[in-house]
Formats: structure tokens, C-alpha cells, sequence
């Protein structure tokens, strides 16, 4: 047994490290790019079926993604056929040529996917629901973290309402206040300051994010530096991303099998 000591602040990200939202990412994704570029056969309330392959490249794509709107414009990418490799090497370079290429604009194309995620989510919660699925041996981990001291909490870009919803299905129940979704409206490395400030004792605090940039973003706060901080890497990241993680001394690259192991095991 490690003699490392515990957090007692553990703090996830949800999708990419407890839940594989893949599957609602593609389908919302290919709602909105049926709505803008309209793809023969398709109309306005039923999208045509999306072309073989497509699904298993835009998940392979998936980590390059920083923001929603983006999601579009890699599908765009893909079936104006841009090899992943290209897209991969310089994703941001492509999607500004396609940006202006086509003059779209990022803030309305983000919005249309909202739209299309907020009317689906109004007209079918549970199939919309139905799309996530949590990854192998995490659910454990987080109901043995919840039920120690342990103040576990999760720090996410997703609606805070979904994650309370997931988790509910799954027989988690964890406090909205443990939960810090996307109407917090903070950058995540202000949420663990506030969470640490918040704190009665010296916290030690845990954060597991399958975002390499993110936790990079931890690291440069000169008052957090005594933030514990793990890459996922069965999340949505690449191998460039979990080369530079190990090459990182402040990140500890952490497999599913460690995450769903003893905590006292954890790199």
C-alpha cells in the first residue's frame, strides 16, 4: 500500500473521463451540418443518413475539438475530403481556411448546434440520454470516492442538469453543488481555486481532465501548483497530447485500469 497521501478534493471532468458521449457528439453534429450545408436528399426536420465512415473518423478526430462549433467544420473537413492526417497535423489552420472559405461564422454555427441539442433534448430526454455511455469500472471509483470523506466533485463543460441526469440513471447521486457545469461559466482552473479557498484545512486536491490544454492552464496559476494532475488517456485526446503529458513533469498520465483501481495505487 502507497503511503502517498489521499486527496481529500477530487475533482473529474465528465465527458472524456467518466462518460463516452461520442455517440450524441456525431448525431447532434450531423443534425446541424444537414441544416447548413444540406446534403442531397435531406430535409430541414429529417437529416439523410450520414455517409459510410464518416462516424469513425469524426470520433478519431474528436480530441482536436476545443469548442462547439468547431464540430461542424470537421465534419465539413472530412466530406470535402481532407485526410485526418492533414486535419490532425494543423487542425486549426483548416478550420479557419474553411471558416473563410465558405464565410461562415463560428459564434451562429455554435448556436445552430445548440439549437438542434436543445430542441432534441425537448422532444426526446430519454433518447438523447440514451447516446452516453460511461466508461468501464469508472462508476466505482466514483461511488467509493463519494461515500469516503473525500469531497468529490465534478468540474465539466456539459450542462450540469445532464450530468445530475447520467449519473441519477447509473444510481449516482451527487449534489448540484458537487457539480459545476457549463452555466458556471468559469474557466475549470478558477473552480478548484474557489474550491480550495473554500476548503477549512490544506486541501489536497486530485484533478483528472482528458484535455492536456486544460490541465496546462492549472499549471500556470501560480497558486495552484499544488494541484495533483492526471491526463485520462482513454479520453479525447490524441498521442501527440499523451506524449506531451509524459514529457511533462506536473501530469501523471493515468490508464482506465489505474483510474478504476485503489486511489492509494494511482501514479
Amino acid at each position: 500500500m502507497s503511503s502517498k497521501p489521499l486527496p481529500t478534493i477530487l475533482a473529474l471532468d465528465f465527458d472524456g473521463v467518466l462518460c463516452d458521449g461520442m455517440l450524441e457528439y456525431f448525431q447532434s453534429t450531423w443534425r446541424t451540418y444537414c441544416q447548413i450545408w444540406q446534403p442531397v436528399g435531406a430535409k430541414s426536420e429529417s437529416p439523410v443518413h450520414p455517409p459510410e465512415g464518416l462516424e469513425p473518423s469524426f470520433a478519431r478526430l474528436r480530441p482536436t475539438i476545443e469548442t462547439g462549433w468547431e464540430m461542424p467544420v470537421l465534419m465539413r473537413s472530412l466530406l470535402l475530403g481532407m485526410s485526418e492526417s492533414e486535419i490532425l497535423a494543423d487542425w486549426h489552420s483548416v478550420a479557419q481556411r474553411i471558416v473563410e472559405q465558405e464565410h461562415l461564422n463560428p459564434g451562429e454555427l455554435g448556436k445552430k448546434l445548440d439549437q438542434n441539442r436543445d430542441k432534441w433534448i425537448a422532444e426526446d430526454l430519454s433518447g438523447w440520454l440514451s447516446l452516453h455511455r460511461f466508461y468501464p469500472g469508472v462508476l466505482e471509483t466514483l461511488k467509493i470516492a463519494i461515500a469516503s470523506p473525500i469531497e468529490t466533485v465534478i468540474i465539466t463543460t456539459k450542462e450540469g442538469r445532464f450530468v445530475k441526469q447520467l449519473l441519477q440513471q447509473q444510481g449516482v447521486d451527487l449534489g448540484a453543488t458537487e457539480i459545476f457545469g457549463k452555466e458556471c461559466q468559469r474557466p475549470k482552473h478558477q473552480i478548484l481555486r474557489e474550491l480550495i479557498s473554500q476548503s477549512q484545512s490544506e486541501p489536497v486536491v486530485w484533478f483528472v481532465e482528458d484535455r492536456v490544454n486544460t490541465l496546462r492552464s492549472v499549471q500556470q496559476q501560480p497558486d495552484l501548483t499544488t494541484v495533483k494532475l492526471y491526463l485520462a488517456d482513454w479520453g479525447y485526446n490524441t498521442e501527440s497530447d499523451r506524449l506531451l503529458a509524459q514529457e511533462n513533469p506536473g501530469i501523471h498520465l493515468i490508464s482506465l485500469a489505474e483510474f478504476a483501481a485503489d486511489l492509494s495505487n494511482w501514479p
